[in-house]
C-alpha cells in the first residue's frame, strides 16, 4: 500500500512539474455540436423516431480539443488552424476563450468550419452529420497567413517562456488545415521546438519531421506499414505476414494489405483464418471512403477502409496488441519518432521507445458516445509529460490514466489537471486561503504559495463593468502562471483614475465579481492610484496588463524586471471596453425605441445612468 502511495506521489510530481509549459498546437480544427433529444414515437412517413431537441452543448474538437487539454491539464496552450468565418467558427472562438487557449487561429472566409453534429437520444447517437469537405484547401493567401501566424506563435510562446523553446503538436486529420507547404515549413523549421509530437491520420505525409512521439490509431499504423511494405518476421512461434497485391502501392492511396497468419502458419482448425477483403461484409462506423481513413469492424476483430484490410484474427494468439508490439520497431523506423504510441480504443495503447520494450497500458471500456476526444487528452497527457523530461513508462501511464478518467460520461473528452491528481489520490490545493483576502495577508499566501513550487502571475484594473473582454484577459493572464492574483483599485481610486461618475459598480461587487472566476484565485483591493506597492510585496513571476502596446510601455515594467519578474501585455476583445457599454446603456435610456411609440423612457433610469 505504501508503495502504490509513494508512486502515485511521484506521477504527482511529473503532472505539477509540466505546469505552464509553452505547447503550440497546430492542426485541423472542428466544432463538435451534441443535440440531446428524446424519442417517444415513430414518423407516420418511415419507420423513424420522431426526436423533441432538450439540449444542445457544443465543444472544441480536433486539434482544438488537444489544445483544450493542454491548458486543462496546466500546460500553456496556443492554437494556430484556419477557423472559417461562420457561425460554427465564432462558437469555437468562444470554446477556446473559455478554456483559457490563446487563440492565434487564422480566419478563412468561404471555407467552412468543420462541425460533427451528433444527435442522440437516451445517450445513443442516432446520427452524426458532418460538414467540412477536405477539399476546401486553403487558397495562397490563406497558407501565407498560417505560415506568418506560426512563426509569430513560435516566438510569443518562447518570450512567455523565457526563451524556452516550445512544444510542438501536431494534429492532421485530413482535413486540408496542413497543405503540403505547411508541412514543409515545419520540417525546416523543426528545430524551433524542444518536444514534437504527431497525431495524423497518414503518417506517411510526415516524413522528415522527426517527431518526439507519433499516437497512431492502430488502423492508421496498419496503413502506414501497408505503405512502407512489410516483411516477414517472427513472433513468439507465430508469423505475422503482410502481403500486398499485385499492382504495388499506388500514388495516391494506400494499398490493400492483409494481415494474418504467414501462409502455411495457419492452424487446421482455425475456420475463421479467412483474411478480410473487398466486398466482405463492410465496417461500421467512422470513417467514410472520402476520407481515406481506416475502420474498426463491429465484430472488433478487423480493420477495413479504402484499400486496406487487416484481420488480426488469423493466426493463435494474434490480438491488436500482440500485433503492435511486434511491429514498434518498423514503426519507429518509419515515422523517424523517439516513442511510438499505437493507440487501441477501450483496450488501452502499446507504447514503444528506443530501448525496445514495449508498454502496455489498459482502459475500461465505456460506451462509443463515452470516448470522442478521449484520444487529444491522451496525446496532451503524453506530450506534456515527455516535454517534462518524465520516462517514458510514466509519460505512458500519464495518458493512459488521462484518456480513461475523461470517459465518464456522454460529450467531447476534456481531462483536467485537478481531475488527474484526483485520481492520483492528491490533493488539488495547496493552500486553504479565500479568494478576498487584504494586502496584510499577501506576504504570507504568496510565500505558501511559493514554498509548494507555484508560480504567481498578478494584474490590477478597476473592473467596473464585468464583460467579456475582462473574462477572456483573465483567464489568458492565468494560463501564465499556476495562480493569478488581481488587485482592483478602490472606489477612491477609481474616481481619481476615471472621473467623479465612475466606479459604476462598487468595490465590494467588483471584487465579489472577479473573485468567482474560476481563473482567478485571490482578489485584493488598493488604495493607491499605482499597484507598485503590491508588486513589491507580492514579487510576480509574470505582470500582466491589457493593451496592443509592447511591454516596454508599461509603467511597471522596471519595478518588475527588477524584482526578477517578466512582463506581459494581452490584447483585448475588440469592441468590447466598460466605457462602451456604459455609452450604450446612456444612449437607449436617453433615446426613446422606434417600437414604444410616445412613451418615455424610465425616468429613473435616466437619472441613474446619468449620474453615473
Amino acid at each position: 500500500m505504501a508503495g502504490a502511495a509513494a508512486e502515485q506521489r511521484r506521477l504527482a510530481t511529473v503532472v505539477e512539474s509540466w505546469l505552464g509549459r509553452p505547447v503550440l498546437i497546430v492542426g485541423d480544427a472542428m466544432l463538435d455540436e451534441w443535440r440531446f433529444a428524446d424519442s417517444d414515437r415513430l414518423c407516420r412517413e418511415a419507420p423513424a423516431p420522431v426526436l423533441t431537441l432538450r439540449r444542445r452543448i457544443s465543444a472544441a474538437g480536433g486539434a482544438a480539443n488537444t489544445a483544450v487539454n493542454v491548458a486543462a491539464l496546466g500546460g500553456r496552450a496556443v492554437l494556430v488552424a484556419p477557423v472559417g468565418a461562420d457561425v460554427a467558427g465564432d462558437e469555437l472562438h468562444d470554446c477556446l476563450d473559455r478554456a483559457g487557449v490563446w487563440d492565434r487561429t487564422v480566419n478563412q472566409p468561404g471555407r467552412p468550419t468543420p462541425v460533427k453534429r451528433r444527435m442522440l437520444a437516451g445517450n445513443q447517437i442516432l446520427l452524426r452529420e458532418d460538414s467540412g469537405d477536405p477539399e476546401d484547401a486553403l487558397d495562397h493567401d490563406g497558407v501565407g497567413r498560417l505560415l506568418t501566424a506560426l512563426s509569430c506563435a513560435t516566438e510569443e510562446l518562447r518570450a512567455a517562456a523565457g526563451g524556452e523553446a516550445p512544444t510542438l503538436v501536431v494534429c492532421d486529420y485530413g482535413l486540408g488545415a496542413l497543405p503540403a507547404p505547411v508541412r514543409a515549413w515545419l520540417v525546416r523549421n523543426r528545430e524551433r521546438y524542444a518536444t514534437v509530437a504527431l497525431d495524423a491520420h497518414d503518417l506517411a505525409d510526415w516524413r522528415g519531421l522527426a517527431p518526439t512521439v507519433v499516437t497512431p490509431s492502430f488502423a492508421e499504423a496498419t496503413r502506414l506499414l501497408a505503405r512502407a511494405g512489410g516483411t516477414t518476421r517472427p513472433t513468439g512461434g507465430t508469423e505475422l505476414h503482410l502481403e500486398h497485391p499485385d499492382g504495388g502501392d499506388p500514388a495516391d492511396g494506400p494499398s490493400e494489405m492483409t494481415v494474418g497468419a504467414a501462409p502455411g502458419a495457419v492452424r487446421a482448425d482455425d475456420t475463421t483464418a479467412e483474411p478480410s477483403r473487398p466486398g466482405h461484409p463492410g465496417p461500421v462506423g467512422e470513417p467514410t471512403p472520402g476520407e481515406g481513413r481506416v475502420a474498426l469492424t463491429g465484430d472488433g476483430l478487423s480493420v477495413t477502409g479504402t484499400g486496406v484490410t487487416v484481420n488480426t484474427r488469423a493466426g493463435e494468439g494474434v490480438d491488436r496488441a500482440v500485433l503492435a508490439e511486434s511491429r514498434l520497431a518498423e514503426l519507429r523506423a518509419h515515422t523517424g519518432a523517439d516513442v511510438v504510441a499505437v493507440t487501441l480504443d477501450t483496450e488501452g495503447a502499446v507504447v514503444g521507445g528506443a530501448d525496445g520494450e514495449p508498454r502496455r497500458s489498459h482502459s475500461t471500456p465505456v460506451p462509443a458516445s463515452h470516448a470522442v476526444g478521449a484520444g487529444d487528452a491522451y496525446l496532451a497527457a503524453m506530450t506534456l509529460a515527455l516535454a517534462a523530461d518524465a520516462p517514458l513508462p510514466t509519460a505512458a501511464q500519464l495518458a493512459q490514466l488521462a484518456a480513461t478518467i475523461t470517459v465518464s460520461d456522454t460529450g467531447t473528452c476534456v481531462c483536467r489537471r485537478d481531475d488527474l491528481l484526483a485520481a492520483l489520490d492528491q490533493p488539488t490545493d495547496t493552500t486553504s486561503h479565500p479568494a478576498l483576502v487584504g494586502g496584510d495577508e499577501l506576504d504570507a499566501i504568496v510565500a505558501e504559495y511559493r514554498e509548494a513550487g507555484r508560480s504567481v502571475v498578478f494584474t490590477n484594473g478597476c473592473f467596473d463593468v464585468l464583460h467579456r473582454g475582462h473574462v477572456r484577459y483573465l483567464e489568458q493572464a492565468r494560463a501564465l502562471g499556476d495562480l493569478l492574483i488581481v488587485a482592483v483599485n478602490s472606489d477612491g481610486s477609481v474616481r481619481r483614475l476615471k472621473g467623479p461618475d465612475r466606479p459604476v459598480n462598487p468595490v465590494e461587487d467588483r471584487g465579489a465579481l472577479l473573485a468567482a472566476l474560476a481563473c482567478v484565485d485571490h482578489v485584493v483591493v488598493f488604495e493607491e492610484d499605482s499597484p507598485a506597492a503590491l508588486i513589491e510585496a507580492v514579487r510576480p513571476d509574470v505582470y500582466v496588463k491589457g493593451g496592443d502596446y509592447p511591454p516596454e510601455l508599461v509603467p511597471e515594467a522596471p519595478l518588475v524586471r527588477r524584482l526578477g519578474g517578466q512582463v506581459r501585455t494581452l490584447g483585448y476583445v475588440p469592441d468590447r471596453s466598460t466605457s462602451a457599454i456604459i455609452e450604450r446603456i446612456r444612449s437607449h435610456s436617453q433615446d426613446p425605441s422606434p417600437h414604444t411609440g410616445e412613451r418615455e423612457p424610465d425616468p429613473s433610469l435616466r437619472t441613474r445612468t446619468q449620474a453615473s
